[in-house]
């Protein structure tokens, strides 16, 4: 879907509505967020980063699944410790709640509050890149192993 018919899905208020048929654009909160392109979805809560595997399509109750990798050892240096997991939520309006949950260590992140459209606020663990940055098939870790 289109980042412009996610916005006519979705809408511009937290009003309930149809949602949209997969999880795209730019979702922000304080301390976590969401990027979603046509190929890739990056996340971060707090200091965490993950990938998701696109298309992360939304049902028709605004829930949403999708699985990839998560790295809660990210920061200061990230040491490429990639856990299986899932990512779900809802989404209702422009307001998302994310929950990620590590499939190998059950271990759970969130859930956390996104806006639609909105800046993620991350303070000292900035967006490290967006997702069309990404090479298909590589994950977050793939610029540093470059290096």
């Amino acid at each position: 879907m289109h980042l412009l018919a996610c916005l006519v899905a979705v809408g511009c208020t937290d009003a309930p509505g149809p949602p949209p048929d997969a999880v795209t654009g730019t979702w922000g909160g304080t301390d976590a967020g969401l990027i979603a392109g046509d190929t890739a979805a990056h996340v971060h809560i707090g200091c965490t980063v993950g990938d998701a595997r696109l298309p992360i399509a939304v049902n028709d109750d605004g829930t949403f699944e999708a699985t990839g990798t998560y790295d809660v050892d990210a920061f200061p240096v990230p040491r490429g410790i990639l856990h299986p997991a899932r990512f779900s939520g809802r989404i209702t309006g422009t307001t998302m709640t994310l929950t990620v949950t590590l499939l190998d260590t059950a271990r759970t992140l969130g859930p956390v509050q996104l806006t639609y459209g909105v800046t993620p606020q991350m303070g000292p663990c900035p967006i490290c890149r967006s997702p069309g940055s990404m090479p298909a098939g590589e994950g977050w870790l793939a610029p540093y192993r470059r290096r």
